[in-house]
């Protein structure tokens, strides 16, 4: 354990410091650092969500688990709610197919890169056991039998290979094409699409091909039985157990029934969606039907499931999915293209009564399971995660080790909101374990949503599970015409979109801020009450600044007060033109209208406060980069490029209202050159292309997850278009998305080159103007918007400012001052001057530009009737520190390094009784002041995209400091607790994710782990406590990880297992008429005929095996946890008992039988023994 001496720090031992100890710290003073690198280890946990891009679908209908694949190579595989596991096809090629070994842990995929792999599901982490790469034939279709180990795959050619899936080895025995088929046929009959065995006969294979010819193949006899022809093409056959018909669907909608033994004609033809002529004549075709299931029942009629053939004239008609039983036609129409679908049955045998009671179906962005055995198919509550990308995600935050009682008060009110009208019967996906991990602590992640909504989810122990869902939506009027659209400047494109949060689970309240520049102030409780009127307060907040084409060369510039102009003072509700001219330009004008009428709030999260920013003489407010709020004093701070606002909302008031450049103090050498008068003004501050005309200005206010695709997904060709679109249109709010996908990508390859980056594209979104205590209104204008990271506490989209560049640079103070924007905000209790010696409540501020300022807050004595009658003291007190990149997270230690958590107020419910929130309402005491001989010190730790500093309180001493990357810049940063200690964790554009010591900021831990190669990434990641991280991988699913040693080592204890052992059910009975006379399943003796001994090797040059990386049992033997195999043998015990149990049973029964044998038989004896053999 290090020891570090903050004297000899301070003396100049680092680096960094500069100036001598002023008396903070005693010599005796040492911080003691107990974090070393042994502590820290990265890997991956959990993966939830839906899978992203579905493309196949397998299910094990003993075990009961379901396996999805997707096109990215991705295998997800499901079982009971919290059942989860994740796996990665290393080529990254397409999942076409997917096959269970039933109820033997195993799994085939097939990909379109023409490989086969089996997974071996045995274990908590499946791997890869064998792999076969195919080298000339392109693989098209598989089928693998009920309990047989040969493997069936169809080609492009129209050939079918076997493989032995034990070995993955490839058999001898091929059937050709040429041989399927008839020898008149003159043309190719196309790929495989269709591979089966005849439910009674295994030595029968059906094979479809794609010109809509289907063969009969006798596997011993080497020769096609019947071949079964059809003018349309064929997508898909299905059996009737009994294996005298099967049902084809073609390319016309049509479904053709054939009897095995009549291959002249189709037994049956039917349309089922399609218009019967009264003539008689053919029905009008349809679309295709891309795949039927037939399944019998003992007691009905059977079910037959189909996906397309809708008719051609039903444009615009969502996917719907058809069930027929009998003469009934139930259309189930889906929300999203279905993908496939499977119908689950009773029975595993294809030679028995199927039973249906459920159909699964993959939607594109969705997961239905449908209830057969109720009436009007009603379908079943899903208990997966799968909802996360019900509205595109656009902030995320992760809270490790939260308060106990919170998960229950969420899922109380959360409870209350679940929709009516699902099945009432079990969800039938019920396979695998929980894990048995002992690490359990509260976990909770929140994701803000396009559509203004807010999800709390339940993320302990490895799971996820939605606790609560807010919608923001509710607050605010919405538009139902296009003139109302075009007054209040909505746009249908996202207007409630959540851009930041910030939430407090001791108090529970919660902050959010969107894209319409608004911010809402909710509380909790746990009772209903009716808002007879929102509280609203409407904020002003510009910066004015110089035309950017004309700035002064000398870098000075005289100040100047202007008072406001009458459309600066009177509302006017004219839309605006777009023009330079200020005549209608719009003015006190919110980007949204809250609502006027009264608002029913259900128990939960209930809106305390809405603070909105208004245009201001035609330009929009500029959009919120960050925001922070805290309990126990009662306030909200937020920032944007033109400053920051300070809003008490227990008193419903305005404190402060200022620019960032005026939070400088006069004597500092940070500060802001002052500026001239602004001169003409830009609509909306933006570099409009004169071509947009009057209709520019009507499109803003949209949601950061909309808008074109990115540059980096994009092809080359198009990403000047996108580029030039961006920079003459990026007054749509709609772009934002765009705009950082082209500016992250601009400034990845200028820190690579290690260039500054002066491309700027500017983003209006919204302004305001301030007013001061003393009367005076100070307008100002932002010129340029920085786009916001979507955290409390850090700004990562406004990189566009260059870190090599120093403030004497040869770009003028008017275009610094422009890109300056608050990123970041921390509540804490310090010493708001240098030579302040007691604490007080204070606010640091973190700008794009790597300064730290400090703004004092003075709360009135007196305890809280106090509190609520005289205003609080807000004043700033200058720069803190200085340091390279926008400030994104800060946080303040105490002397001996540990973390000091800003104040807090415990949770009451604000609508109980006055004695019931006498009881809770506690707020959490002060820290003490600090003594006059400065005995007490404190660290604030400040991180930016660059470095990393430490700085001594009171003194303003930098003690550490450490740059974090040079070529690269870091995107998310927070300072965490793990192991008793505490560290900050840092995520870098380049994938390095690190971890630093406190307070010597020492490298702990430095992982290449993930190249930032999406915006999704950047915008989502997070760190939580006690080693957890999380970020949106994909826009449906979230990947979980851990820099936490000890979590690593109790990983495979906290996975849930996928195989557990059940008794595969017993084979149909075939009856004694069936047996006696040979009408029963005819079996096959498979390794007989595709043996090496009969059917010889086949090509070598045909395929490549490629080993996995061990056995099943040696891999099941090391990565199997010890509670699975405690499991796993007890029940072998239990089921070794219950068979010795009946072999006891039995043994008597037969000794009972032997007994009673014995005495008739003396009996007979006896009788007989002195008889003649004529007297019998």
């Amino acid at each position: 354990m290090k020891k570090f001496n903050i004297r000899k720090v301070l003396d100049g031992l680092t680096s960094s410091s500069t100036a001598a100890q002023t008396g903070a710290c005693k010599e005796s003073d040492a911080v003691l650092e107990s974090l070393q690198s042994e502590h820290f280890q990265l890997c991956k946990t959990v993966r939830h969500g839906f899978p992203h891009q579905p493309s196949a679908m397998a299910f094990d209908p003993v075990q009961k688990i379901l396996a999805v694949g997707t096109l990215t190579g991705a295998l997800r595989l499901f079982g009971r709610a919290g059942v989860e596991c994740y796996c990665q096809h290393e080529s990254g090629a397409a999942i076409i197919q997917l096959q269970f070994l039933v109820n033997e842990g195993a799994l085939v995929s097939a990909l379109a890169d023409d490989s086969v792999h089996l997974w071996n599901l045995r274990q908590k982490i499946p791997a890869i056991l064998h792999s076969l790469k195919f080298n000339r034939e392109r693989i098209t279709y598989c089928h693998l039998p009920f309990q047989s180990k040969w493997l069936y795959i169809g080609t492009e050619r129209g050939n079918i290979h076997i493989v032995n899936v034990e070995c993955f080895t490839l058999s001898g025995y091929v059937i050709m094409w040429n041989k399927a088929i008839e020898l008149s046929t003159k043309t190719h009959p196309g790929p495989v699409v269709h591979i089966s065995d005849n439910p009674m006969d295994e030595g029968k294979l059906l094979i479809g091909f794609e010109c809509g010819v289907v063969v009969l193949w006798d596997l011993k006899c080497k020769k096609a039985d019947y071949r079964y022809n059809y003018d349309e093409a064929i997508h898909s056959v299905a059996w009737h157990h009994e294996g005298k018909q099967f049902v084809c669907s073609h390319s016309d909608g049509t479904l053709t029934t054939w009897n095995v033994r009549a291959p002249a004609k189709p037994a049956q033809i039917i349309t089922p969606h399609g218009k019967q002529p009264k003539d008689g004549k053919k029905p009008e075709p349809c679309k295709p039907i891309l795949k039927v299931e037939y399944k019998t029942t003992r007691a009905g009629d059977p079910f037959m499931v189909l996906c397309g053939g809708l008719s051609y004239d039903t444009v615009g008609r969502r996917a719907c999915l058809t069930v027929m039983h009998g003469k009934s036609t139930a259309v189930l129409e889906m929300d999203f293209p279905i993908v496939d679908f499977l119908t689950l049955c009773e029975t595993p045998y294809p030679n028995d009564f199927q039973e249906p009671y459920a159909v699964v179906v993959l939607l594109e962005r969705d997961l239905v399971v449908i209830d057969l055995g109720q009436i009007g198919y009603p379908i079943f509550e899903n208990p997966y995660p799968l909802t996360i990308h019900e509205s595109p995600v656009t902030c995320c935050e992760y809270f490790a080790d939260c308060p106990d009682e919170l998960i229950p008060a969420l899922y109380s009110v959360g409870s209350r909101q679940k929709r009516q009208g699902y099945s009432k019967k079990e969800w039938p996906i019920s396979g695998g374990n929980w894990g048995q991990g002992t690490q359990s602590y509260p976990e909770i992640i929140i994701t803000g949503h396009a559509d203004g909504s807010i999800k709390f989810w339940d993320a302990s122990a490895l799971m996820l599970q939605v606790l609560y869902k807010l919608k923001t939506a509710k607050v605010f009027e919405r538009a139902r015409g296009k003139e109302e659209k075009a007054n209040t400047e909505i746009v249908e494109e996202d207007p409630f979109a959540i851009q930041t949060l910030c939430w407090c689970p001791e108090s529970r309240m919660l902050c959010v801020a969107g894209v319409s520049a608004h911010v809402i102030v909710y509380r909790f409780s746990k009772q209903e009450v009716t808002t007879a009127e929102v509280q609203l307060l409407e904020v002003r907040l510009q910066c004015e600044l110089n035309d950017v084409d004309s700035p002064d060369p000398a870098g000075e510039h005289t100040p100047a007060a202007s008072p406001p102009s009458p459309q600066e003072t009177e509302p006017t509700t004219q839309p605006s033109t777009g023009s330079n001219s200020s005549e209608g330009a719009r003015d006190n004008m919110p980007c949204l209208q809250v609502r006027s009428s009264a608002l029913k709030q259900s128990p939960g999260y209930q809106v305390e406060l809405v603070i909105q920013l208004l245009w201001v003489s035609g330009e929009p407010p500029q959009q919120i980069t960050s925001l922070a709020m805290n309990s126990s004093y009662g306030l909200v701070v937020f920032g944007n490029s033109s400053g920051l606002a300070v809003v008490d909302y227990l008193q419903k008031s305005l404190l402060l209202n200022m620019g960032t450049s005026e939070l400088y103090s006069p004597s500092e050498p940070y500060q802001r050159q002052p500026h001239s008068p602004r001169k003409t003004r830009q609509p909306s501050g933006a570099l409009c292309d004169p071509a947009d005309g009057p209709n520019a200005p009507e499109e803003r206010c949209k949601s950061p997850t909309s808008g074109s695709p990115s540059p980096c997904n994009s092809e080359d060709e198009h990403k000047p278009k996108f580029l030039e679109k961006v920079k003459y249109k990026s007054r749509r709010f709609s772009k934002t998305v765009a705009n950082d996908f082209a500016r992250m990508s601009r400034k990845i390859s200028s820190s690579n080159e290690q260039k500054p980056n002066t491309e700027w594209h500017s983003l209006p979104c919204r302004n305001r103007v301030c007013h001061s205590d003393d009367g005076m209104t100070m307008s100002r204008k932002s010129v340029k918007l920085v786009f916001p990271r979507t955290n409390s506490d850090a700004n990562f989209n406004s990189k566009d400012n260059c870190f090599s560049r120093s403030r004497s640079s040869s770009v003028s103070s008017i275009d610094r001052e422009a890109r300056e924007a608050v990123s970041s905000f921390c509540f804490c209790e310090t010493f708001p001057r240098k030579s302040d010696s007691p604490l007080s409540p204070c606010v640091l501020v973190g700008t794009t530009q790597g300064t730290v300022m400090m703004v004092a807050l003075s709360l009135p004595p007196g305890g809280e009737d106090q509190r609520l009658l005289q205003p609080v003291g807000v004043s700033p007190c200058g720069t803190v520190a200085k340091l390279k990149g926008g400030v994104l997270t800060m946080a303040l230690l105490d002397a001996t390094g540990a973390l000091l958590p800003a104040s807090y107020e415990s949770w009451y419910d604000p609508n109980a009784s006055d004695e019931e929130k006498e009881k809770s309402k506690r707020r959490r005491p002060a820290s003490p002041p600090s003594s006059q001989d400065g005995q007490d010190c404190q660290f604030a730790v400040l991180c930016s995209e660059k470095q990393a500093k430490v700085v001594a309180m009171p003194s303003q001493t930098s003690v550490f400091k450490h740059n974090i990357t040079e070529s690269s810049f870091v995107l998310r940063a927070d300072v965490v607790q793990m192991a008793g200690a505490n560290c900050i964790a840092c995520f870098c554009a380049n994938g390095h994710i690190m971890t630093l010591s406190l307070p010597s900021l020492r490298p702990l831990l430095d992982v290449n782990y993930l190249p930032l190669t999406d915006m999704r990434i950047a915008r989502t990641f997070c760190f939580s406590n006690l080693g957890q991280a999380l970020y949106l991988t994909s826009p449906t699913e979230v990947q979980r990880i851990t820099y936490s040693l000890d979590t690593c080592d109790n990983l495979q204890e906290m996975l849930s297992e996928l195989f557990t052992p059940v008794e595969t059910p017993e084979a149909p009975n075939r009856g004694f008429f069936k047996g006696l006379f040979g009408g029963g399943a005819q079996s096959l003796d498979r390794e007989d005929l595709f043996g090496e001994t009969t059917a010889g090797k086949a090509s070598r040059s045909l395929a490549q095996h490629i080993p996995g990386p061990g056995g099943m049992e040696g891999m099941k033997g090391a990565a199997s946890g010890v509670v699975g195999d405690l499991a796993r043998a007890r029940i072998a015990l239990d089921e070794r008992g219950q068979k010795l149990g009946e072999l006891e049973e039995r043994t008597a029964a037969m000794m009972s039988s032997a007994d009673s044998f014995s005495k008739h038989a003396h009996d007979m004896m006896v009788k007989y023994k002195d008889k003649k053999w004529y007297q019998l």
